[in-house]
């Protein structure tokens, strides 16, 4: 009996020790899984679902990431208000890419201080301690578009300025590379118009219409991206006043690069969503299985041309963006 009784107390023991096989095991990390979350700016902005698309894409690699997506709808509460969910629901990661950079950096500080990793995408949020970051070059995704707006962009030439939201890192970057990297090149340009469209096709091509009546001419429109660069291009698309107009974006959008291979677009620079996505993952997986501590990093910003835009529309049609 004695020794039953012993045998019963180390089996007892045993059980108590055991841990559950999940991210907080502390067991072993083949069997651990992790919840992650990403939140997306707005899922009408067709880079945020371009990108939004790739990331869950990318997640059904890793056996020991389950995602979950959610949609920002370009609205501040209603991005913050997922962050906070997050946070509550026990996310081991969430991801941000933000409406407004600075409307939810106190929500992503709340992300780290509550001991979950946080990653800011598209736009990043700089100097928050303890987030990573996944994201390209804003300045320069404009810089190689202005530089080659400087030769291109005919003397004395009348254009207008479609921006991205107040307040957003790409926005803000982009609108400052044009700045420096053209209009303080080309001091005969005028700019006839400006205003800030919010990456949205349907606000761009209201401006763009006020535009065309109130001018005799627009020589070429400069845009923060693509999206809102398509809605200036819709507006004037049967006029032949405007063929020869030129259009720079940013993003490198399956509608963008179809109309450059038409020539009703200049040029834009890739953002490439695939890119982003496989190192947002990469970055996600080192951090939660603690290979990292933090990770800061980018993705390259090539040119889109005519001359080079069937090089892309096959990427775009490999990832069944164009049919």
């Amino acid at each position: 009996m004695i020794a039953l009784c012993a045998l019963i107390l180390a089996a007892c023991s045993s059980n108590n020790g055991a841990a559950p096989s999940n991210a907080s095991s502390g067991g072993d990390p083949s069997s651990q899984s992790y919840k992650v979350a990403y939140i997306a700016r707005a899922q009408s902005d067709s880079f945020a679902a371009w990108l939004a698309n790739a990331v869950e894409e990318e997640a059904e690699k890793y056996e020991d990431i389950k995602l979950d997506v959610f949609d920002g709808e370009a609205n501040d509460e209603k991005e913050n208000s997922l962050i906070e969910n997050a946070i509550t629901n026990k996310y081991d990661l969430v991801i941000v890419q933000p409406n407004n950079g600075e409307a939810q950096r106190p929500y992503v500080e709340k992300v780290v201080q509550a001991g979950i990793f946080a990653i800011t995408t598209n736009a990043r949020i700089s100097d928050i301690e303890g987030a990573s970051s996944v994201d390209a070059q804003p300045y320069e995704q404009a810089g190689v578009n202005a530089r080659a707006a400087v030769e291109q962009v005919p003397q004395n030439a009348k254009v207008v300025v479609l921006q991205g939201p107040s307040g957003n890192f790409h926005a803000d970057e982009r609108r400052r590379s044009w700045q420096e990297e053209f209009f303080d090149k080309r001091p005969d340009v005028q700019i006839v118009g400006e205003q800030i469209a919010n990456w949205n096709k349907d606000e761009a091509m209201r401006y763009m219409e006020d535009w065309v009546q109130a001018n005799d001419k627009i020589d070429a429109v400069i845009s923060m991206n693509d999206n809102m660069a398509a809605g200036a291009v819709e507006v004037v698309k049967d006029n032949p006043k405007y063929k020869d107009m030129l259009v720079y974006g940013v993003d490198g959008t399956a509608e963008a690069v179809l109309l450059i291979k038409e020539g009703k677009m200049t040029s834009t620079t890739l953002q490439n969503a695939f890119e982003l996505a496989e190192k947002l993952l990469d970055t996600s997986h080192k951090l939660l299985t603690g290979e990292e501590e933090q990770i800061d990093t980018d993705i390259g910003n090539p040119l889109i041309t005519k001359e080079n835009a069937d090089e892309y529309i096959e990427l775009l049609k490999k990832a069944g963006a164009i049919q």
